[in-house]
């Protein structure tokens, strides 16, 4: 017995510190977020911004790294975190209803929402419909109308794939709006929302179709006019000005949600680690005053409640793209 009991002691002692060690998961050295687009977009704004509020809370030892990884609507991003960051507990990416829609739609090829995890939604970021200053097109009616008389008239440019979720809000406006023959609608594909502003600001396409936090710069230098934003009521603060399509007569709503998920085969402690933060950031008054002054508005889910909401959106979109003869 004698001769056991240091062993024994050994082994209880041995267990309970790797136990208390993971139990006490926390990041150590060098923190990235992956932005699956080039900077000036809503995946780069959701990384900056949230990285910076981690810093400011001490939820991270250092600052927190942005890298762009741009390509496929997100697919280039999602490939890599799925086949090459397997297990990295310090690697978060940027994520939103623009993911979803592409998972829903079958493009990103051979992999599905069940390969990553996902740790949770900070806010939403409604959609707009906007115009340069001096465009003809003075409110969301008027340039349906052009649409209904001719689908190819108006020439769209938005930050996601074609069949992506900046192209989808085109079509969920235009069918509210009565339109037929939505699959003829132009719609050309940038890397970011950005870049597809300045094609609308220098007289190249006829509307810009993305986000309120995307639109903001343009619109506070006067170089974009916002004729709609695809929310049930008036954004707060600043934005209270732009009109909703809904009093406009279209029927047309399109909120992205702004989060995040991280690779597969996690520990449970990193995972939780990572939700509680995200937990943390929203409630802080530094998450909620960046919400305020970039038009997100409420909108929070962590850990299962969000996956739950991810897979329930994605056979939404997936049902909505088979409908107006996106996917068959």
């Amino acid at each position: 017995m004698s001769t056991n009991t240091p062993l024994k002691f050994l082994a209880v002692a041995a267990f309970t510190l790797s136990a208390s060690s993971a139990m006490a998961f926390e990041p150590q050295g060098k923190v990235e977020c992956l932005a699956p687009a080039d900077p000036g977009g809503g995946w780069d704004f959701t990384c900056r911004s949230v990285g910076n509020v981690m810093e400011e809370l001490d939820l991270v030892p250092r600052s927190v790294q942005t890298v762009n990884m741009a390509g496929a609507g997100g697919g280039v991003a999602f490939a890599h975190t799925v086949s090459k960051r397997s297990g990295d507990e310090q690697l978060l990416v940027a994520a939103s209803t623009a993911t979803t829609t592409r998972l829903a739609q079958g493009q990103f090829p051979g992999m599905t929402a069940d390969m990553v995890n996902w740790i949770g939604a900070l806010g939403a970021d409604y959609g707009v419909i906007a115009v340069a200053a001096d465009s003809e097109y003075d409110d969301l009616p008027a340039l349906m109308e052009a649409l209904q008389e001719d689908p190819r008239s108006v020439k769209f440019a938005g930050g996601s794939a074609k069949g992506g979720w900046d192209h989808l809000k085109v079509l969920i406006a235009a069918d509210a709006a009565g339109v037929d023959e939505l699959p003829r609608i132009p719609y050309l594909s940038y890397n970011n929302g950005g870049e597809a502003m300045t094609q609308v600001v220098g007289g190249h396409v006829d509307a810009f179709t993305g986000d309120i936090s995307e639109a903001q710069g343009f619109m506070e230098s006067g170089d974009l006019r916002v004729l709609a934003v695809l929310s049930d009521d008036r954004l707060p603060g600043e934005f209270g000005e732009i009109p909703t399509a809904i009093e406009q007569g279209i029927d047309a709503v399109g909120p992205n949600w702004r989060g995040f998920y991280m690779p597969a085969d996690i520990s449970d402690e990193a995972k939780q680690y990572w939700v509680e933060a995200m937990d943390t950031i929203y409630e802080s008054q530094e998450w909620q005053d960046i919400m305020e002054n970039n038009g997100l508005m409420p909108f929070h889910m962590s850990a299962g409640e969000f996956e739950t909401f991810v897979k329930e959106q994605i056979e939404d979109i997936e049902t909505l793209s088979k409908d107006i003869g996106l996917i068959q």
